[in-house]
C-alpha cells in the first residue's frame, strides 16, 4: 500500500480550494484580514518489543485553522470537517470570537510585500510502502538483529518504524495561497545490555524523506548495540574543570538553546541571554552559520514559512557575529523590525566545521569528557546558566578510557558558545541544524 503522488496532489488541490473558500467567507464577515492553514499527515506507525508486535497505528491527522482580524482583535477556530457547511461554521465562530478579544496593536498578517511568489519545487515528498506487513517486517528485522548481536544484550525497549506523507497549505487575505507535499520515514531501535548486576540502555535511529535513504534495519540495530554495549561498566568521575566534547548527535541541543535565545518571543519578553546581541560577537570568529531553506529533499527545507513569507538563504552568524534575529511578523512588530521567515522554525542551518574526525577532536582535547547523552532541563535562557545531567566517556591522552555516568556538566551558554574550540566533520544531518561534534574549551564537571 503506497500512496500515489497524483492522489496526494489531488488532495492538496482540494484543500487549497477549501482554504480559498474559508478566506472568501471571512471577507464577507466584515473582517479586516484573515489567514487559513492546514497541515495534513497520514501514515503508519509500528512498534515491536522482544520479537512481538506491540502497536500498529494508522493515522490521518489534519485540521483547517482560520484566524480573522477585526482591526487588531483576533479570533480563531478550527475544523477537521472540510465540508462547506463546517468551514462556514468555523469562519463564523472565528469572526464572533474576534468581537470579544482584546485589541493588540501588533496583531495581523505578515507584510504583503514579503509574501513569497514563485516558490521553488523542493522534491520533499517520496511516498513509501505504508502496509502493515512492510512496517512490521522493518521493525522486527531491526530488533531481532540487535538482540542476536551479543549475549550481553538481554532485552529491548523496542523498535519502531513509521512512514507518513502529507502536505501543508496556507493562504491569507493578501492573496497568497500555496501548498507543498512532504513525506517522512523513520526507523529506530532501543536495546538493553547487562554485565554483572548493572544494565545500560541506548538507541539508534534513521530518518529520511525517501525510504531508500533510511539506514538498513541491520545497520540501525548494530549502531544501537554498539552504543548500548559501550556504556557497560560506567564509572563516576571526580569533580573537575576540563574540556568537553558534545558528540554530534547531542551538539545540536547546544545550538538549539542559541536558536531560542535569538528568537523573537524571548527577545521582546526580555528573557534571553542574547538580548541586544545583534551585530555582536557571539561565536568564535572562524564560525559561520548559514541557513539554506531550499536544499532539494532537505529534512528541514521549506519554500515558505507558516505565514506565507519567502524563505531565503540567510547568514545567521558571520565571522562569529550575529547577523539576524529570528522573527515572526508579530515579534517583528513588537521590536519595530522586519520578519525573517521563521514562523514555524529554522530551515537547514549549516555550521562551519573543520576536517577533524571525532577521534581527532579527542586527541586535540587530550584529557576531558566526551558527552553522548544529556538529561534534565537545567537551562536558564534569561542569564544563560547551564546545568544538565550527562553521560559519556572519559578521555585521557586523546584516547577514550572508560564510560562515565551520573555526572553534571555546568557553565554559562554565552561563555560556552564563545569558547568553542573546534567542530568536527562528523556532521549529523538528521535535524534542522547540521553540526559535527563540538569541542568546548572548559566546563565544570560535578562528579563524586
Amino acid at each position: 500500500m503506497k500512496p500515489q503522488l497524483s492522489e496526494l496532489q489531488q488532495q492538496l488541490d482540494d484543500v487549497e480550494l477549501a482554504v480559498q473558500y474559508a478566506l472568501e467567507l471571512a471577507a464577507k464577515e466584515g473582517t479586516s484580514a484573515a489567514e487559513c492553514s492546514i497541515s495534513k499527515s497520514a501514515g503508519i506507525s509500528v512498534g515491536t518489543r522482544m520479537g512481538e508486535v506491540e502497536t500498529v497505528e494508522f493515522n490521518q491527522d489534519g485540521a483547517l485553522g482560520i484566524s480573522v482580524y477585526r482591526d487588531h482583535q483576533k479570533g480563531s477556530a478550527s475544523t477537521t470537517d472540510l465540508s462547506r457547511e463546517a468551514i462556514a461554521a468555523a469562519v463564523k465562530k472565528a469572526a464572533e470570537i474576534a468581537r470579544y478579544t482584546s485589541a493588540d496593536p501588533f496583531n495581523g498578517l505578515a507584510p504583503k510585500e514579503l509574501m513569497t511568489k514563485d516558490y521553488p519545487e523542493l522534491d520533499l515528498c517520496h511516498p513509501g510502502d505504508q502496509s502493515a506487513e512492510y512496517a512490521i517486517e522493518q521493525a522486527l528485522a531491526c530488533e531481532r538483529h540487535g538482540l542476536d548481536l551479543d549475549k550481553r544484550i538481554i532485552n529491548s525497549d523496542g523498535a519502531h518504524y513509521g512512514s507518513h506523507t502529507g502536505f501543508r497549505v496556507y493562504g491569507n487575505s493578501h492573496g497568497f495561497l500555496g501548498g507543498y507535499l512532504q513525506s517522512r520515514h523513520n526507523l529506530s531501535c532501543v536495546l538493553i545490555a547487562k554485565e554483572g548486576e548493572r544494565m545500560q540502555r541506548d538507541m539508534s535511529y534513521s530518518v529520511a524523506r525517501r525510504t531508500q535513504d533510511l539506514a538498513a534495519p541491520e545497520k540501525v540495530a548494530e549502531e544501537a548495540a554498539q552504543e548500548t554495549l559501550s556504556r557497560l561498566g560506567g564509572r563516576k568521575i571526580d569533580t573537575a574543570k576540563v574540556p568537553v566534547i558534545f558528540r554530534a548527535d547531542v551538539a545540536g541541543s547546544l545550538f538549539g538553546h542559541f536558536v531560542s535565545a535569538i528568537s523573537g518571543g524571548n527577545l521582546y519578553r526580555k528573557s534571553s541571554f542574547l538580548l541586544d546581541a545583534l551585530g555582536q560577537q557571539v561565536l568564535p570568529s572562524w564560525l559561520n552559520i548559514k541557513e539554506c531553506p531550499h536544499i532539494v529533499g532537505g529534512l528541514a527545507s521549506s519554500p515558505f514559512d507558516h505565514e506565507g513569507l519567502a524563505t531565503v538563504d540567510r547568514d545567521i552568524v558571520q565571522a562569529g557575529e550575529l547577523q539576524t534575529y529570528l522573527l515572526t511578523s508579530y515579534a517583528a512588530r513588537k521590536m519595530d523590525m522586519q520578519p525573517t521567515g521563521h514562523a514555524g522554525g529554522i530551515h537547514n542551518w549549516r555550521l562551519t566545521h573543520g576536517d577533524k574526525s571525532l577521534a581527532d577532536l579527542c586527541k586535540q582535547m587530550g584529557t576531558g569528557l566526551l558527552v553522548t547523552e544529556l538529561m534534565g532541563q537545567g537551562v536558564n535562557l534569561v542569564n544563560g546558566d547551564y546545568s544538565r545531567g550527562a553521560a559519556g566517556f572519559w578521555v585521557e591522552h586523546g584516547e577514550i578510557q572508560y564510560p562515565v555516568e551520573e555526572v553534571t556538566i555546568a557553565g554559562n551558554l554565552k561563555d560556552m558558545l564563545a569558547n568553542i574550540v573546534a567542530i568536527g566533520n562528523d556532521v549529523d544531518q538528521r535535524h534542522a541544524l547540521h553540526t559535527g561534534s563540538v569541542l568546548l574549551e572548559e566546563m565544570r564537571i560535578a562528579g563524586q
